[in-house]
C-alpha cells in the first residue's frame, strides 16, 4: 500500500505525484550539476544515471496506470482551464517510456567516451529529457511552447558537444532553422489565443464544438502552428536540416535527439485528433498531412539511397519514421494509425542503435571525431584518444556482435520479417484494407513498399563496407557501456516483435481513446469538480481528488 503524505480522509498518496516527477526531477538534478566542478565526472554520471532510471521507472508505472483512465495533475490547485494541468494518457505515457529507454541507452553509451568530451554534458542531457517529458505531459499549448524551447535550448548544446568545425557549422544551421520554427510557433499560438481566448487543449476542443466567431483566423493560426510542428518533426520540405545535423553530432547526442522529431509528430497527432477529429473544422489539414507524410517518406528513401555514411543513413531513417506516422494519420484510418504508432516505437529504437553502431564502426575515420575544440578555453578536460587506454578488447567476437546488431537494425528499419518493422507495416496495410480502399490508402501502401526496398539496399551496402571490406584502421573495440546500451535498444526491438500482440492491442486502444476527444475534455475539465491538485478521471467523467489535505 502506498504511504500517504499526510494522514486523514484527504491524504495525498506519493503515487499521485508521479506524473510531475519526469519534469521536476531532471531539472532539479541538472541545476545542481551546473554548480558542480566540471572534473567530477563520476559523481555527475552517477546522478544522471539514477535520474534517468527513475524517469524510466515512472514512465513504465504511468503506462500501467493509464490503461483504464487518464491522470490529470493540477499544479497550484487551480482548476482547468485557468490553471496549468499535466495530463498522462495512453499516448503520452507511451512516448514517455520511449524517451526513457532512449535516454538511458544514450547516457550509458556516453560513459565510455563522449560525456568527457566537453563541459556540462550531463546537465544539458537532463534538461533535454525534461523538455521532452514536459511536451508529452502538458495540457495547454503555451506550456507546450515553453517545454519545446527548453528542449531545443538543451539540444543546441548537445549538437555542439565535442566541438570541431563540422559540428559548429551543422549546429549553427540547426539553431537558425529552429529559431524560425519557434517564431512560427509563437505566431500560431497568438492567433489561437486571440480568436479562442484560451490555450488549454481540452478547453479549445470544448469551444470548437460550436462555430467560433472567427473560425477562419483560428484555422490560419492552426496552420501556422502546424508549419512549426512540421519543421520540428523534419517533414519534407522543411526537414532538410536533420541528416546533416545528426550526422555531425556525437553518437549519444544523435541517439537521444532521435526522439525530438517524434515530439513534433506527437503534437500533430494530439492536436489533429483532439481539435479536428469532430466539429466545425473536422478533417482540417488532413490532406496536407497525408501529402507531407508521403513526400517525407519518398525524400528520406532517396536520401538513404544516396547516403555514403551510416550516420546520414540513420538520419534519413528518422525522417522516414516520422513521415510514415504523418501519412498514416492523413489517411484517416484508425487501423493504419495504430500500426504506425507501433512502427514509430520500433523504428526509433533501431535508428538510435544505428547511430551508436556507426560511432563504433567508423571510429577514427570521422573528421569531426578527431577535431580539436574550437573554444579551447571552455574545455577543462578535452577528450583525446591518443592519451587514453581502451576499455575493452578487440576480439573476433566483437565484429560478430556488431554485425548481428547491424543486421537487426537493417531488418527493423527496412520492415523485413520477422521484426517489429514488418509487423508495424503489415498492421498499417491491414488497417487500410479493413475499410474502403481509397486512393490515399493505395498511395501509402505503394510508397511504404518501395521505401522498404529503398532502405534495405543502401543499408546492406553500407554494412558490407563497414564490416566486411578490409580497412587499414585497427579493428573496432566494443567497450562495456557501449555494449550495454546497444543491448538495451536491440533487445527492445526484439521484445516488440515477440510481444507484438499486446503492443498492437495497446496502440489500438490508444487510437480509440484519441478518436474520442470528448473523453479527454471531460477528464481534464471535470478534474476541477473537487478541491485537489491530482485527479484521476474515468470514462464516466468521475474524478478522485486527493491533494486537499496537502495545503
Amino acid at each position: 500500500m502506498t504511504a500517504p503524505l499526510l494522514s486523514g480522509p484527504g491524504a495525498v498518496l506519493w503515487s499521485d505525484h508521479l506524473i510531475v516527477l519526469p519534469i521536476v526531477l531532471p531539472i532539479a538534478v541538472a541545476g545542481a550539476m551546473f554548480l558542480m566542478d566540471e572534473r567530477r565526472h563520476r559523481l555527475k554520471a552517477a546522478l544522471s544515471l539514477a535520474t534517468v532510471l527513475a524517469m524510466l521507472a515512472t514512465a513504465l508505472v504511468l503506462v500501467a496506470r493509464v490503461t483504464q483512465a487518464p491522470e490529470v495533475y493540477r499544479l497550484g490547485d487551480w482548476a482547468a482551464p485557468y490553471g496549468i494541468v499535466l495530463v498522462a494518457d495512453r499516448l503520452s505515457a507511451m512516448m514517455l517510456a520511449l524517451a526513457g529507454v532512449l535516454g538511458l541507452s544514450a547516457l550509458v553509451f556516453s560513459f565510455a567516451r563522449w560525456s568527457r568530451a566537453g563541459p556540462r554534458f550531463h546537465g544539458l542531457f537532463l534538461l533535454l529529457l525534461m523538455g521532452v517529458n514536459g511536451a508529452f505531459l502538458t495540457g495547454d499549448v503555451f506550456n507546450l511552447f515553453v517545454f519545446f524551447e527548453v528542449m531545443l535550448a538543451a539540444s543546441y548544446g548537445l549538437v555542439l558537444h565535442g566541438s570541431g568545425e563540422t559540428r559548429i557549422r551543422a549546429g549553427l544551421g540547426y539553431i537558425a532553422v529552429n529559431l524560425v520554427a519557434s517564431l512560427f510557433f509563437l505566431v500560431g499560438v497568438s492567433l489561437i489565443y486571440g480568436t479562442m481566448g484560451t490555450l488549454n487543449m481540452a478547453d479549445l476542443a470544448r469551444r470548437l464544438a460550436s462555430p467560433p466567431a472567427e473560425a477562419a483566423l483560428f484555422e490560419v493560426g492552426c496552420a501556422v502552428l502546424g508549419v512549426a510542428f512540421l519543421i520540428k518533426c523534419s517533414a519534407w520540405p522543411l526537414g532538410f536540416w536533420l541528416p546533416t545535423t545528426y550526422a555531425a553530432a556525437t553518437a549519444p547526442a544523435a541517439a537521444v535527439l532521435a526522439i525530438l522529431s517524434k515530439v513534433g509528430v506527437y503534437v500533430v497527432i494530439r492536436l489533429s485528433l483532439l481539435l479536428f477529429g469532430a466539429g466545425t473544422s473536422e478533417g482540417f489539414g488532413q490532406t496536407w498531412i497525408l501529402v507531407t507524410g508521403l513526400a517525407t517518406i519518398a525524400f528520406g528513401t532517396v536520401g538513404i539511397l544516396a547516403a555514403r555514411e551510416l550516420t546520414r543513413a540513420a538520419g534519413y531513417a528518422v525522417m522516414i519514421s516520422s513521415g510514415t506516422v504523418l501519412a498514416a494519420l492523413g489517411t484517416g484510418s484508425a487501423g493504419a494509425l495504430s500500426g504506425a504508432l507501433y512502427y514509430l516505437v520500433g523504428s526509433t529504437f533501431a535508428a538510435a542503435a544505428l547511430f551508436l553502431l556507426a560511432e563504433i564502426l567508423q571510429r577514427g575515420r570521422d573528421p569531426a571525431d578527431a577535431a580539436q575544440p574550437v573554444f579551447a578555453d571552455e574545455y577543462r578536460d578535452p577528450f583525446d584518444d591518443a592519451g587514453t587506454t581502451e576499455i575493452g578488447r578487440a576480439i573476433p567476437a566483437t565484429v560478430a556482435i556488431l554485425g548481428s546488431g547491424f543486421l537487426l537494425c537493417t531488418l527493423m528499419l527496412a520492415g523485413i520479417p520477422p521484426l517489429a518493422g514488418f509487423v508495424g507495416k503489415l498492421a498499417m496495410f491491414s488497417g487500410l484494407a479493413s475499410g474502403t480502399m481509397t486512393a490515399p490508402a493505395w498511395w501509402l501502401i505503394a510508397v511504404l513498399t518501395l521505401s522498404s526496398l529503398g532502405t534495405l539496399i543502401p543499408l546492406v551496402r553500407l554494412g558490407i563496407f563497414s564490416l566486411w571490406v578490409p580497412h587499414d584502421d585497427p579493428p573496432p573495440v566494443l567497450r562495456s557501456p557501449e555494449f550495454a546500451s546497444l543491448t538495451v535498444l536491440l533487445a527492445a526491438c526484439v521484445a516488440l516483435a515477440l510481444w507484438a500482440g499486446p503492443a498492437l492491442a495497446f496502440t489500438e486502444a490508444t487510437v480509440r481513446w484519441l478518436s474520442q476527444p470528448q473523453d479527454y475534455v471531460r477528464a481534464v475539465l471535470d478534474a476541477g469538480a473537487g478541491k485537489g491538485a491530482t485527479s484521476k478521471g474515468s470514462g464516466r467523467g468521475a474524478a478522485r481528488s486527493t491533494a486537499g489535505a496537502a495545503s
